[in-house]
C-alpha cells in the first residue's frame, strides 16, 4: 500500500473555510480515500464509490438541539453515510448510538476499533500502597473531573490530570484537599511516561465513543477504575473495575479496593493485557486491509 496523509488546509469551523477544504479534497487523486477526522462534510468532495467514512461518536450531536442539531445530523452523518462505500465506526456503543439518529444507514457500518500505538508496552513497577499515584486523562466535559475529585477526599494518594482545568475543576479539587498536579496539553511521549509513573489509572467519564485510555493503562500494565456505560466496558473487557461515573462513593470504594488488595491488582493487570493484544496496531490494521481490498475488488 502507498499511502498518502492529507491534513484539511483550513479548521473545520464556519462556512468559507469548509468550502475551501471542500475544493482542496476534491483535487485529490487516489484510489481509494479514507476520511478520519471530525470532518465528515468533505465526503461531498470525494468520489463516494471509492470512499471510506470513519465516525468517531456522536458526542456533538447528544449537546445540540433543533435545527443546530438537525443541519449537523444531516451534513455530518446522514448524507456523508449515504455518499460512502463503506462507514467504519470504533465500538459497538457507537454504531448502535449511530442507529438511534441514522436508522437503517447504521446496518452499512462496519466496527473497528482504535488501536493503541506500538510504544505502549508493559512497564513494572512496584505499587505505591502508601500515597499512589492516579493518573487521570482529559479534563473534557464527559471527563467527570469534579466526581473524580469528591470520590478521592480522604483518599492517601496523589492525582496527576492530564489536560488543562477550568476554574470550577480546580475549586473542586482545591476543597477536596487531594494532592494533584495539573499536567495540561502534553506530548505523546509525555503521555507516555505520565502512564508509566502512575499507579493506577481512573477514568470516570460520563461518555466515551471508545476510551483509548483504558487501553494504554491496560498496555502499560496499570490497574483501571472506569464507568460501566457508554462504550467503556466494551473496551475494557475483564480488565477493570466498572463503576457508576455518577457516584462518587462507588469510584471511591473502587480505588480503595485497587489500593489494599494486591491480588486484584494482579488479575486486572493480567487481564488487561489480555484484552489489549485485541486492540494492538497490527491486528486493527488487518481488519481495515480487509476492507481496503474489498472496496478496491469491487471498483474494479
Amino acid at each position: 500500500w502507498q499511502v498518502q496523509v492529507s491534513v484539511s488546509p483550513q479548521a473545520s469551523h464556519g462556512i468559507l473555510p469548509r468550502l475551501m477544504n471542500l475544493r482542496a479534497v476534491s483535487r485529490l487523486k487516489a484510489d481509494l480515500h479514507h476520511i478520519v477526522g471530525d470532518v465528515h462534510y468533505l465526503a461531498f468532495g470525494l468520489p463516494g464509490n471509492k470512499l471510506v467514512l470513519t465516525i468517531h461518536d456522536c458526542a456533538a450531536l447528544e449537546r445540540l438541539k433543533g435545527w443546530r442539531r438537525e443541519l449537523l445530523r444531516q451534513l455530518w452523518f446522514v448524507l456523508p453515510m449515504k455518499r460512502a462505500a463503506v462507514v467504519t465506526t470504533i465500538s459497538e456503543t457507537t454504531k448502535e448510538e449511530l442507529r438511534r439518529w441514522v436508522g437503517d444507514l447504521a446496518d452499512k457500518v462496519v466496527v473497528i476499533p482504535n488501536c493503541v500505538r506500538a510504544e505502549f508496552q508493559p512497564d513494572a513497577r512496584p505499587f505505591n500502597t502508601e500515597c499512589p499515584v492516579v493518573l487521570q486523562v482529559g479534563t473534557g466535559w464527559n471527563k467527570n473531573v469534579v466526581g473524580v475529585a469528591r470520590a478521592l477526599i480522604g483518599t492517601p494518594c496523589r492525582l496527576e490530570i492530564v489536560g488543562e482545568m477550568d476554574s470550577f475543576q480546580r475549586a473542586a479539587l482545591d476543597a477536596s484537599h487531594v494532592s494533584y498536579r495539573e499536567l495540561g496539553r502534553i506530548s505523546d511521549g509525555d503521555l507516555l511516561e505520565a502512564y508509566r509513573r502512575c499507579d493506577l489509572v481512573v477514568f470516570a467519564s460520563h461518555y466515551e465513543g471508545f476510551g483509548l485510555p483504558i487501553l494504554e493503562a491496560q498496555a502499560i500494565g496499570r490497574p483501571v477504575v472506569t464507568s460501566n456505560l457508554s462504550s467503556m466496558p466494551e473496551a475494557a473487557g475483564e480488565g477493570a473495575l466498572l463503576v457508576d461515573p455518577a457516584d462518587p462513593q462507588a469510584i471511591h470504594r473502587a480505588v480503595i479496593e485497587v489500593i489494599s488488595d494486591p491480588a486484584l491488582r494482579e488479575r486486572l493487570i493480567q487481564a488487561g493485557f489480555e484484552n489489549v493484544a485485541r486492540y494492538r496496531p497490527d491486528a486493527v490494521a488487518r481488519r481495515y486491509e480487509a476492507v481496503y481490498a474489498k472496496l478496491l475488488e469491487a471498483g474494479t
